[in-house]
Formats: C-alpha cells, sequence, structure tokens
C-alpha cells in the first residue's frame, strides 16, 4: 500500500516549473531536460510489485500502474479486444498484445477540457467510463483506448484508430498545433492582456497574479508538447462543445505542472489565461 501511495503521488504531483530555464521570469521548459530516469526507476517498482487494491478507486491511479506494468496490462486487457482500424474491425489476442507504455517515456502528460469543472472529474471516484487518447496531429491520427469499470476493477475493452479529421475536437487540435510551434501566430492568437498566475519570487509558498501585454509574450512562452499529444476523456465522451479549453500539461514524476485557458472569439481561439 506504501508504495501505491508514493508513485500515485509522484505520477500526480502539481507544481511549478523550474524558473531557471530562461531567466527568472520564463516559464519556458526545455523538452530536453525532463528527465525520465525517475520514471523508468519507478515503472520498475511498479512491475516488481503487485497492484494495490485501492489503485481501482480512481482511474489515474490504476492507469500509472497499468501504464507502467506489462503484468497489469495482460491482467486487465479484456481479450480478444474489439479493435476499430479507420473503419475496419478485429480483434487482438492475448498472446498477440505488445506491451503499450502511452505517455510514460515522454515524462509528461496533457489534458484537454471543455469546461473548467470537467477538471473536478480527476478525481471522481464515481465515474466509470475513461478514454485515453493519443493525438498525432502532425500525422493526422488519432488512437483511442477505452476502459470500463466492472465490479470495481477497471478494464480495457475497447482500441480504436481514427483520422484526425473525424474527432470531434479536431479543429481544436489544429489550432493547438500551430500554436504551439509558430511564435508568429502565437502573437495573433492572445488575447489583450492574457492572465498569469505563477510562484511569488519573493515567497516560495506564495502565488502572484498579473497580466501580460501581447508584446510582453515572447519573454514568458512557455514550451509546450506537439506532434503528438496526449488526452484523457473522464465519463461519457465526447463532451459538449463549447468556445472553451482548458489545456494542462503534467509531469510524471517532477511535479511540473501548467495550465493554459483558450477561448474562442469571433471564430478564432485565443489564449486566455497561464498559470503554472
Amino acid at each position: 500500500m506504501a508504495v501505491g501511495v508514493l508513485i500515485s503521488s509522484l505520477f500526480f504531483a502539481t507544481g511549478c516549473y523550474d524558473k531557471s530555464s530562461r531567466g527568472g521570469d520564463s516559464l519556458y521548459v526545455d523538452s530536453a531536460a525532463v528527465d525520465t530516469s525517475t520514471v523508468d526507476s519507478i515503472t520498475q517498482v511498479v512491475e516488481e510489485t503487485p497492484m494495490p487494491v485501492a489503485a481501482d478507486e480512481l482511474f489515474d491511479d490504476f492507469f500509472f500502474n497499468f501504464a507502467a506494468s506489462r503484468k497489469v496490462q495482460h491482467e486487465r486487457v479484456k481479450f480478444p479486444l474489439t479493435v476499430d482500424n479507420f473503419g475496419k474491425q478485429s480483434v487482438i489476442e492475448k498472446g498477440q498484445w505488445k506491451r503499450e507504455r502511452f505517455f510514460m517515456s515522454q515524462g509528461y502528460y496533457t489534458l484537454i477540457f471543455n469546461k473548467y469543472k470537467q477538471t473536478l472529474l480527476v478525481k471522481d471516484t464515481t465515474v466509470s467510463n475513461v478514454t485515453v487518447e493519443r493525438i498525432a496531429i502532425s500525422k493526422g491520427q488519432v488512437t483511442r483506448w477505452h476502459f470500463a469499470r466492472t465490479r470495481g476493477l477497471w478494464y480495457m475493452d475497447k482500441m480504436s484508430r481514427m483520422s484526425l479529421n473525424q474527432h470531434p475536437d479536431a479543429a481544436f487540435f489544429k489550432f493547438y498545433q500551430r500554436f504551439a510551434t509558430d511564435s508568429v501566430f502565437q502573437q495573433t492568437a492572445l488575447c489583450d492582456p492574457v492572465t498569469f498566475t505563477g510562484p511569488d519570487p519573493d515567497d516560495d509558498f506564495s502565488t502572484m497574479t498579473g497580466e501580460l501585454m501581447p508584446e510582453q509574450w515572447p519573454m514568458f512562452a512557455p514550451w509546450l508538447p506537439s506532434g503528438t499529444i496526449y488526452n484523457i476523456i473522464y465519463g461519457i465522451e465526447p463532451y459538449p462543445k463549447t468556445n472553451f479549453r482548458v489545456f494542462m500539461l503534467r509531469g510524471i514524476a517532477n511535479g511540473m505542472q501548467m495550465e493554459m485557458q483558450f477561448v474562442k472569439q469571433g471564430g478564432q481561439w485565443r489564449l486566455k489565461k497561464i498559470s503554472t
């Protein structure tokens, strides 16, 4: 049980970026600086330790064990696994299953919500259906794994692949990809001003809130993952359509967290708020 609590707290810790990355005021974090050695060490512990019974209470706790352990995957995938591969139906037998590490090897993961209250679903023990998505924006493909809780235990029961254009949130993903990779475009996709909330440089236990003008953005612009991102949909999906998105970036074992809020104004997505 102690091991389960430890790895859970490491996986879903919240905190701040390393402010030394690009000067004291920067939110920048270098993707190459994400140390995955700790994640690898934790993965080894999980492989050698039976999954705690309490891990099935919250999907996030279960999923960490599932992603980190080959044994748990073989036990918690319902074989033969039904697969919808771009509209063609097939099955994967137990002997054909290849371990999927999901986002474990990259040291961080992302979450996208359509309403802020949906962020509370992460800690909702009544959630019984969850979909994990790998969104390969640069390739125009989405892979989805569906999980359901049966008699108190989480199992993967379906898998699918589809074109990005078929995804109900394809337009936002394409916007995000451009926002994450095009600094000139970022300047045109900012609210005026952008609200910033982050650690107080004069008090390690406090946060401060201010406003960033568009001309200040280059000094504060964070590193953002691009090409391929992950998302976890808690509950029955798809989420209802809104003109609001919460984009979260969380570290697996380093306490890193960033939250960005986007709003759609006049047909254009714009960054409204960023916090670390």
